[in-house]
């Protein structure tokens, strides 16, 4: 054997590389607007049990889950976290509010990405309002800013009044009106996110009362999704990639119920990947739900084995995102590369406001 043979380096596995993620797009299929009623959007049913794909209505939910099963959604709620103002010099810049930040309770601080960094350094203020202004405290290890929110009244009732949707950047619009509602899960109930769980986005309150009526379960379980999940898979090798953290939490009452479901035998159904990231880092290795509240920074790809999710009904995802590497671990790299090169084929509409796609 040569040198050169005994030392060769074994091919990569397929799925294993980040660039086997990618997909070619045309920009015309990235959703800038949601479809109306919510439920009438297309879903992409795959079975992995043998990879076959079938094209029905957001609605047909109600046909695919059994009675007894449960849906496991998301309930947190997207803030106005894009705030818009000035510099004291009158120049332009813009504050995302991330989440509040570590150790401190006033409900004023908040790590935060801004625009421009160079010119926003500590001690610098930034006026949203009159009622309103930022002032920069700090710099962090990730080069986003630590930011106070300086208000005569309740800080984020200003934020409120004053911010804007933060709309995803493919979204290449600004946010308007019906963006407060519409980029809202109708479940939503506890603010912190800078990103809609956008997999719950199609379910309308009559949908959900449908499926009450039929006897499948609803559990809720939260976690805050952060910028980060918009954030690429630079380097090749997905390993050397370092996840953000979101905030999450599943109650006693949470966990209970989900145990109480798969000890009967019925199956567990997760609306979106926020809710997968969720219940994946709360559940041991014997398949038992833990009751947690704390940060994730798990990061979900081939090969895994899932331990607290049975379906998954997730949106499209962006091409070489942890996202997309999620959903090939759970449905399988193949199954999914081609289930998203039949979507967009089949013209379905991409990304947080788009179609949907249930793995069953």
């Amino acid at each position: 054997m040569s040198e050169s043979s005994e030392h060769a380096t074994a091919p990569a596995l397929i799925g294993s590389r980040t660039s086997d993620y990618d997909y070619e797009l045309p920009e015309s299929h990235i959703a800038q607007r949601p479809i109306e009623p919510r439920d009438a959007s297309r879903l992409l049913v795959l079975d992995r049990r043998d990879g076959s794909l079938a094209h029905r209505t957001f609605r047909d939910v109600l046909d695919l889950i059994p009675d007894g099963d449960a849906i496991v959604l998301n309930t947190t709620k997207v803030f106005k976290a894009r705030l818009l103002g000035h510099r004291e010099s009158g120049g332009p810049a813009e504050i995302l509010l991330l989440r509040p930040a570590e150790g401190v309770t006033d409900g004023l601080h908040f790590e935060a990405m801004i625009h421009p960094g160079g010119k926003l350094r500590p001690g610098r203020v930034v006026t949203i309002a009159d009622d309103l202004k930022v002032e920069i405290v700090d710099t962090t290890p990730k080069r986003t800013r630590i930011v106070k929110l300086v208000t005569d009244g309740d800080a984020m009732t200003a934020v409120e009044r004053h911010g804007h949707v933060p709309l995803p950047p493919y979204i290449e619009r600004a946010d308007e009106a019906g963006d407060t509602a519409r980029y809202q899960t109708v479940y939503a109930n506890q603010a912190g996110s800078v990103a809609a769980p956008t997999a719950g986005l199609h379910f309308t309150d009559d949908l959900l009362a449908r499926l009450d009526a039929k006897g499948i379960e609803r559990v809720n379980i939260l976690l805050h999704v952060g910028a980060g999940t918009f954030r690429p898979v630079s380097d090749d090798d997905p390993s050397q990639h370092v996840m953000h953290e979101e905030w999450c939490e599943v109650s006693a009452e949470a966990a209970a119920r989900l145990n109480a479901i798969r000890a009967r035998g019925n199956k567990i159904w997760v609306v979106g990947t926020t809710g997968v990231r969720t219940l994946e880092t709360v559940t041991d290795a014997h398949g038992i739900v833990q009751p947690y509240q704390g940060n994730t920074d798990i990061f979900l790809r081939p090969p895994y084995q899932f331990r607290g999710v049975d379906h998954l009904i997730t949106n499209f995802h962006l091409p070489k995102s942890t996202l997309i590497m999620l959903v090939a671990a759970f449905a399988g790299f193949d199954a999914t590369m081609h289930a998203y090169r039949t979507a967009v084929a089949e013209q379905y509409r991409f990304y947080s406001y788009g179609d949907a796609m249930a793995i069953v």
